[in-house]
């Protein structure tokens, strides 16, 4: 189907329905989410704001899921649409098939119907009782099933393929990691999903994140895979002590009001007494299988022959498939001669691991070139970026001429010892396990890790994606393979475009898009093992500021002083004998950026006056040098806090100045990037009564947040907004925006703005007298003020509490 095709059938079946007729704009917005644009390319596009766009679609699925009567998202509506359309189709057949039927009965003459059938996935064979079976478990109401059975015998195959082919509106992938070492922790994958797949932000604690899963999969039908469980588990079938989250994970996914359905695919069985699933142990594909599929690669095969290699591998699949390409490339097809070569092994103990291993010594001794590519090829993952691209495979052949590069992955193919689909390219785990180790033996172990975390560096040359930001990220674990800590640091710190327009390290981008807890379990090793003075203090200034996201701002206040320490002692040194500019500029840069950052979470502490005397700093530090932006930015905070101080003529006289430089500079190249101190800047006209200059100011910044999707500053923004709106005695105004900040705050976590927010819906409520609500916000506040450990802020709160 085509978005026209769609579109067109659309218009004949809305109105039907529901008596409305889609609008230009909902036309648009169709199309283009066909096709995967966002919003905010839908509305520059069009010609209108996004928030427009956004309540015109919101608009348009309402209308799609009561006219095809069944839940329609923007996430869900092309798999959905397209379901609905072949489900109708299919009908529309079967009618005609039977009114054909009974003309030809009556002897009426009639042409013959077209008929199409679905074109059989050759992989996927033999399996027909255990999607029976698998559907019988899920009629009756079971939420988690454990696919189980020895390696290659087929259980992601038929994971895949059931989830692919039970009409689900979204299939969520987990492949566990192969070692142990390097799973991925369940509150991550939690928040990749949430910000993937529903467009939703995670929160900063597990449980909240775990929450908002929940009520996703009360109001989705989803498939969720969770492959290759066993690194995950002890001995005993439990999870092991660092990865423990995951029982919580399975509890949600088992709930029996939740819609999803998960398949967990595992060599070892699943024992969690606290999760209730059912196992499946999946059987080797039985004898006529193996013939079959033998004989669809044009394969001749005796039966003798095959009872005898079936009964070997006791009817793997991945045997199978490796059987069928070695015979094909190495025996010209006779399978009579390969296993007179290879039965003299004792039959009924030969197993995958052992085939494998045969097939890759095997590849080593004929084909040295494929061999080494597969043994390179273990270096990858696999799991946050889990199929490589042509390019990435090619990169890992440095030492081989361009032309002869297809041709060696081509050898690979053929032998079914790597997995691919749609030019991309993965091993499976009984091969990966093999290759890993004899490539960590080999010389070739670290230069594969190099040339691996060189592909992924040069493969994102512009972040607009989580996606992009995680696949320049896998670049930080090969360099952690090899030991290379300085290198892993310079990923974390490589400056890239993003969608903001903005010019940021990787890490900064990273925990703007909400990818907070990984960041700092990142960060963390390579602080521990980083020698350059320069890479050290800004990754300390990179997990101030995000300490300072998640409340946590003494550790934050701690991070940015050990920044500074090694800023100002390096630069002190470059002073001394005056060569390296460049490196000068870097440090002091990280020094008055650092003490800006201390000064802002001061505000939050509300230690104002110690707040004041860093601004000043920056300010003197700055001004009229090289640095000057800082002391602009500087100038906009130090106005705020003498606003709150009460010292009114000064902040007015810092606001204007600040107001003209940003104007200035948004004239010479207009920007969001300065939406953060805009907000700033509003807040302080808010504090000085300057309301109609505070509105204005807070109008841009609220259009650069909304634009480049900066949902922090679109949520304190909002909450001057309503401050507004509460000094104007516009009371209903006002709680609207107060809410819709704190729904904000709440899904990206910012505990430091989600306790102000608190605060100022708390004042709002008792300018109207509502003594029960106003409590409730301030108790709030108070809780979320102390967790951060902030008395002052405490302090100010129980003043208006007690009131």
């Amino acid at each position: 189907m085509d978005a026209e095709a769609v579109l067109a059938w659309l218009e004949t079946v809305i109105p039907a329905q529901t008596g409305e007729r889609l609008s230009e704009l909902q036309k648009v917005i169709l199309q283009q989410v066909w096709l995967g644009r966002k919003y905010l390319e839908i509305a520059n596009s069009y010609g209108c704001t996004e928030g427009h766009a956004k309540d015109v679609g919101s608009h348009l699925w309402k209308l799609l899921s009561k006219a095809l009567k069944q839940k329609i998202t923007k996430s869900n509506c092309r798999a959905t649409l397209e379901r609905y359309w072949k489900k109708t189709s299919a009908i529309s057949n079967l009618l005609d098939t039977l009114r054909f039927a009974e003309n030809f009965s009556i002897g009426k003459e009639q042409s013959s119907p077209e008929f199409t059938t679905k074109q059989e996935n050759v992989n996927f064979l033999g399996r027909t009782e255990a999607i029976s079976h698998i559907n019988t478990l899920v009629n009756e109401g079971v939420k988690v099933i454990v696919i189980q059975g020895e390696g290659g015998v087929g259980k992601t195959t038929l994971a895949q393929e059931y989830l692919q082919t039970q009409g689900f509106d979204l299939v969520l992938e987990l492949l566990m990691a192969k070692e142990t070492q390097n799973i991925t922790a369940a509150e991550h994958v939690i928040e990749e999903w949430l910000k993937q797949d529903f467009d939703e932000e995670p929160g900063i604690e597990f449980g909240v994140t775990l929450g908002r899963l929940k009520r996703k999969l009360h109001t989705s039908r989803v498939g969720v895979l969770i492959d290759n469980l066993e690194p995950a588990l002890d001995g005993q079938g439990r999870f092991i002590a660092s990865h423990r989250n995951y029982v919580e994970l399975l509890r949600v996914l088992a709930d029996a009001r939740v819609q999803s359905v998960t398949l967990i695919t595992s060599r070892d069985r699943l024992c969690e007494p606290e999760v209730n699933v059912e196992h499946y142990r999946l059987p080797g594909l039985d004898r006529t299988t193996w013939q079959q599929f033998f004989t669809k690669r044009g394969l001749f095969i005796n039966l003798a022959t095959l009872q005898n290699m079936h009964r070997a591998y006791g009817g793997n699949a991945k045997a199978m498939g490796i059987l069928c390409g070695s015979i094909q490339q190495d025996f010209d097809g006779d399978t009579i001669a390969y296993w007179q070569e290879h039965q003299a092994e004792p039959l009924g103990v030969i197993d995958l691991k052992n085939l494998v291993v045969s097939q890759i010594n095997r590849l080593q001794a004929l084909d040295p070139q494929a061999y080494r590519l597969l043994c390179r090829l273990g270096c990858y993952r696999y799991q946050d970026v889990p199929k490589i691209s042509k390019e990435g495979v090619f990169s890992l052949l440095w030492d081989v001429l361009p032309s002869h590069k297809q041709q060696i992955l081509t050898a690979l193919k053929n032998r079914s010892l790597v997995e691919f689909s749609k030019d991309e390219y993965w091993l499976h785990p009984a091969i990966h396990s093999e290759v890993i180790s004899r490539l960590r033996m080999s010389c070739e172990w670290e230069i594969a890790n190099r040339k691996a975390a060189e592909f992924w560096t040069e493969s994102v040359q512009k972040i607009t994606t989580f996606k992009d930001a995680l696949q320049a990220l896998e670049a930080y674990y090969h360099y952690v393979e090899i030991n290379e800590f300085e290198l892993a640091g310079q990923v974390i710190l490589k400056s890239r475009n993003n969608q903001w327009q903005q010019f940021l390290p990787l890490g900064s981008t990273l925990y703007r898009m909400g990818w907070v807890q990984p960041l700092i379990a990142a960060i963390t090793p390579v602080l521990q093992n980083v020698s350059s003075d320069k890479n050290l203090s800004e990754l300390y200034n990179i997990l101030g500021d995000i300490y300072w996201i998640t409340g946590k701002l003494h550790e934050a206040i701690e991070c940015q002083e050990k920044s500074i320490e090694i800023a100002t002692q390096s630069r002190k040194a470059l002073a001394q004998i005056q060569e390296n500019k460049h490196r000068f500029y870097y440090f002091k840069m990280l020094e008055v950026d650092a003490l800006l950052s201390i000064g802002l979470y001061k505000i939050d502490l509300w230690e104002l006056d110690t707040s004041a005397q860093l601004f000043q700093q920056v300010i003197d530090l700055a001004r009229d040098t090289d640095h000057h932006r800082w002391a602009e930015k500087a100038t906009v905070c130090l106005a705020l806090v003498n606003s709150y101080l009460g010292i009114f003529d000064e902040a007015y006289v810092l606001a204007e100045k600040a107001a003209l430089a940003i104007a200035t500079q948004q004239l010479v190249k207009p920007s969001g990037r300065f939406a953060y101190f805009m907000q700033v800047l509003g807040q302080t006209y808010v504090n000085l009564k300057e309301f109609a200059k505070a509105e204005e100011i807070f109008r841009m910044a609220l259009t650069f947040a909304e634009e480049s999707h900066y949902t922090q500053v679109k949520a304190k923004t909002l909450c001057g907004i309503a401050e507004i709106y509460r000094q104007q005695v516009k009371f209903e105004l006002a709680i609207v925006n107060h809410l819709e900040a704190l729904e904000l705050l709440q899904k990206i976590g910012a505990k430091c703005d989600l306790a102000i927010a608190y605060f100022q819906l708390g004042l709002t409520y008792s300018k109207i007298d509502n003594r029960q609500e106003s409590r409730i916000c301030f108790e709030r506040a108070i809780r979320l003020f102390t967790e951060m450990q902030a008395p002052k802020q405490i302090k100010k709160v129980f003043k208006y509490l007690k009131k």
